[in-house]
Order: C-alpha cells, then sequence, then structure tokens
C-alpha cells in the first residue's frame, strides 16, 4: 500500500513542477515579448522624445497612502509639462480614475501642470481612464488619436506601447524620469503580472473598456511660426 502511495505522490509532485516551469516560462517570455517589441519606441532623455501633436498622460493618486508626495504622479507631471515646454507636443490628454468624487486623477493633473505653467486649452481631461487599457481604446475611440506620445514611468511603458500598438496607434514613449530606487520591487512585479494580463486581454479574452462614450475629438492650438 505504501508504494503506490509514494508512486502517486512522485507523479504528483512531477506534474505540479512541470506546471510551474510551464508557467514561469510563459510569464518571463510574455515579459521578454512585450519588452523586445516595444524598446525601439521607448526615449529615456527629453531631447530623444519625438515631437507629437498630443501627449498622453497616465493618471495615478498624487499621493501615497502613507500620506507622501507620490513621486510617480509628480514625474509624469514634470516631463509632460517640460515636453510642452520645448514645443514637443502642443496638447496633453489627462488620463486617470475618477470613480468616486472624492479621487479625481484627471482634475488633480490638471491642476498640477496648470500651476506649472501648462495653458489650461492645451489639456484635455479623460475621467474614464480606469487603466492603461482603457486610455488608450478611449484615446483612440474618443478623442480620435491615431498618434501620440506616451508620458510615463519607464517600466509602465513598454506595457502601454504594447497596447497602443495593438490597437493600432502609432506611438512612442518618453520616460517620466526620477531618483533611481523609486518604487521597488512590488511595483516591477506587480507591472510584470500586468504585462502577462496584457496578452491575454488583447488576444484571448478580448477585453473591451469600461465606459467609451461618443467621440470628443480633440482640437490642438495652431503651431508658433515665432
Amino acid at each position: 500500500m505504501r508504494i503506490p502511495l509514494i508512486r502517486w505522490i512522485s507523479r504528483l509532485l512531477m506534474s505540479l513542477g512541470a506546471l510551474l516551469l510551464l508557467a514561469t516560462l510563459l510569464f518571463v517570455g510574455a515579459n521578454l515579448w512585450i519588452l523586445g517589441r516595444t524598446s525601439a519606441y521607448i526615449h529615456e532623455q527629453l531631447p530623444q522624445c519625438v515631437p507629437t501633436e498630443v501627449g498622453i498622460v497616465f493618471g495615478t493618486s498624487n499621493w501615497t497612502r502613507s500620506g507622501m508626495r507620490n513621486p510617480h504622479f509628480h514625474a509624469r507631471m514634470r516631463t509632460a509639462a517640460r515636453l510642452v515646454d520645448h514645443q514637443k507636443v502642443q496638447h496633453l490628454l489627462l488620463s486617470g480614475d475618477n470613480r468616486t468624487q472624492a479621487y479625481n486623477e484627471p482634475r488633480a493633473m490638471w491642476r498640477d501642470l496648470t500651476r506649472r505653467g501648462v495653458a489650461p486649452e492645451q489639456l484635455t481631461m479623460d475621467f474614464a481612464g480606469f487603466s492603461t487599457y482603457d486610455t488608450l481604446a478611449r484615446a483612440r475611440d474618443v478623442f480620435q488619436l491615431d498618434q501620440a506620445v506616451l508620458i510615463t514611468q519607464d517600466w509602465h511603458l513598454p506595457r502601454a506601447i504594447y497596447i497602443a500598438h495593438a490597437l493600432g496607434m502609432e506611438v512612442t514613449g518618453c520616460v517620466a524620469e526620477e531618483r533611481d530606487g523609486v518604487g521597488g520591487w512590488h511595483v516591477l512585479m506587480r507591472e510584470w503580472a500586468a504585462r502577462v494580463a496584457t496578452l491575454g486581454d488583447l488576444y484571448i479574452w478580448g477585453r473591451e473598456p469600461y465606459f467609451l462614450g461618443p467621440p470628443e475629438p480633440i482640437q490642438t492650438l495652431p503651431e508658433r511660426t515665432d
């Protein structure tokens, strides 16, 4: 009786090991695939960022749960304002979460950017950017964008660019610079998992945005001639 039980346990452990190995290979492979397909479109320094009429700024809270200023938020705002100041972009689409009356990412971005000198007429707020996918699907279908520069952290840009390309958009990424070590391993682990989920969203489950609505094309300012 003991020998069949030992054999059964051995086979179970082998099967679990094989499944774990397969899951690891899929996890690593999905990340390498997305990184490889998007690296050429990511620009680390602002002078390298490709001039485009509209920049898409991805929302995040301007405060951390511990009550500290969120460095990711302020890095994105700082980079977005510099792109406008250097005339790399004419208009910014501020897309974020506004599910409750007390939490409004686009409004916080608008306030911060206007304090940095960006004109209000150069800003459009998207209150239904509940996720990276929703932001980009709405940028294409609601705000009628087929080209844009994406403004966010270097760990987020590969997934954002991959989704945009899958949606048929022509995009590049401009890294929101921040000091080394910001975010930590938990942020990177969450992003690695999100990249794997993205492939499922795009090619298996056929994800749809939470909310679309009627088209609202962005009207950019005429280019300056001076």
